[in-house]
């Protein structure tokens, strides 16, 4: 099964990395020529369920409030003040922005990331205007993400020094992520929406938080709970044909799994019934994303059947 999603004649696009974890250990792992154990590959959204442990582990010290409206500055004179922080994790905050990764003239996206906000990715996000009433509509927001960074940094008091440290003692040290490398932008946010580096091997150590219920080592890292919220599906319904969505995570009706998924099909599939965790990053097109979720279908089926 873990042969075949590097079998490009299976319509699953081009797969650079692929590890199985059960029980703890990993039973299948395979790379491409380009990879490897020790080679650093890009998230993409799948960092946005890095953000979601970034707040777990924010709301544990008691530094956020999920329940409460969001102190953004570009808010305080509009309906905007009224977003809670809880409503950017389920993608209904109402504020308007388009996900596209293909048509720079109409994509927020695009020009958030690689336009005119690069370097300022939550002012650009908290400049729009309000579409909706919040938490009455669904939709997916990379610029929502990049808002609850920006709050991550103003609660540690700091930009990018801070948030950084705090990623490096609080999260990524104890999974052992040492390679791990969240990126800024010019103004000192994180861009938790698209951008950390780690080998497949520590996506995996991350997913493997989750499967534990946000515990490493036997000690608890991620308050108690949080892993449930991460599940919780969201309140505004989502649209017809695709998955559910929880916290910043995706939830897969497989075996009850859930999954930090990216674009070019990056993903960390959590199964915990399987006691599994599934790594797979590599370059897939849209178009062939459903054939890459079906072979991990597959793998799913596979590690449950034991």
């Amino acid at each position: 099964a873990v042969e075949s999603l590097f079998d490009e004649r299976n319509g699953t696009g081009l797969t650079l990395a692929v590890v199985v974890m059960v029980e703890g250990e990993i039973v299948a792992e395979k790379y491409g020529p380009t990879a490897g154990p020790d080679v650093t590959l890009i998230s993409w959204s799948m960092a946005k369920s890095i953000t979601h442990a970034l707040v777990g582990l924010l709301v544990g010290d008691g530094l956020l409030d999920v329940s409460r409206p969001v102190s953004v500055p570009e808010w305080q004179g509009d309906l905007r003040r009224e977003i809670t922080l809880q409503h950017l994790l389920n993608m209904s905050s109402g504020l308007r922005f388009l996900e596209d990764y293909v048509d720079a003239g109409v994509s927020n996206c695009i020009e958030m990331l690689f336009g005119s906000g690069s370097d300022d990715v939550a002012g650009y996000a908290a400049s729009l205007p309000l579409d909706h009433v919040p938490n009455s509509v669904f939709n997916y927001s990379s610029g929502t993400t990049n808002i609850i960074c920006r709050l991550a940094s103003d609660v540690l008091g700091g930009g990018e020094p801070e948030l950084r440290e705090y990623l490096a003692h609080r999260l990524f040290g104890p999974l052992g992520m040492v390679r791990a490398e969240p990126r800024f932008d010019a103004a000192g946010t994180f861009i938790g929406s698209s951008f950390v580096y780690a080998t497949a091997r520590e996506f995996a150590r991350f997913g493997e938080l989750y499967r534990n219920d946000g515990c490493v080592g036997g000690e608890r890292l991620l308050p108690l709970g949080w892993v449930e919220h991460a599940r919780t599906p969201a309140p505004a319904p989502i649209p017809s044909g695709e998955r559910g969505y929880g916290a910043h995570w995706w939830l897969w009706p497989e075996r009850s799994a859930f999954a930090a998924q990216g674009y070019e099909g990056q993903r960390i599939v959590v199964v915990p019934g399987a006691s599994a965790t599934i790594v797979r990053l590599g370059k897939t097109a849209a178009a062939d994303g459903p054939a890459l979720d079906t072979a991990l279908t597959h793998l799913i089926d596979l590690v449950s059947s034991g």
